[in-house]
């Protein structure tokens, strides 16, 4: 298992269950976080790495719903997938390019602890994530997505 911390952010890879995890703290109560992940007109603000607005961000929030994110600069790689559990402001589960990830949301003292889990289904398809640089572009967009909260 690999670690990584910061005072309001973590990452772990656990290459025993092929997860790459997340956790930060943010200063926003869980339902405002819980919504920053499901309505699109937020989700547009952060998710892009480079911190611009998405081109196109469509939710269909329901278990079995889809969405689609399109990024301006790779309008020809579009991030799909669908949605499992939509349990707010906890919980939030869904699926995409064969993994499963899963936003957990805790309130704590002046706000959220936000612990993201992309688990993938073998030690290979790990092993592609991490090559693919999956881990520094989640961590980009939660920093974006941390900045989100931490702006008046």
């Amino acid at each position: 298992m690999m670690a990584m911390d910061q005072a309001s952010a973590s990452f772990t890879l656990d290459e025993a269950t092929h997860t790459l995890r997340f956790a930060r703290d943010l200063r926003a109560a869980p339902v405002r976080v819980f919504e920053a992940w499901t309505q699109p007109e937020q989700l547009a603000r952060w998710w892009d790495p480079t911190g611009e607005r998405l081109a196109v961000c469509e939710i269909d929030l329901r278990p079995g719903g889809a969405f689609r994110f399109v990024s301006a600069h790779h309008p020809d790689r579009p991030f799909t997938g669908r949605y499992h559990t939509i349990a707010p402001p906890a919980l939030l589960v869904f699926s995409a390019n064969g993994a499963t990830g899963k936003v957990m949301l805790a309130e704590r003292p002046g706000g959220t602890r936000m612990t993201v889990e992309i688990v993938c289904s073998s030690a290979d398809h790990l092993a592609q994530f991490v090559a693919m640089g999956v881990a520094a572009g989640t961590s980009k967009t939660l920093d974006n997505l941390e900045r989100l909260f931490s702006t008046p």
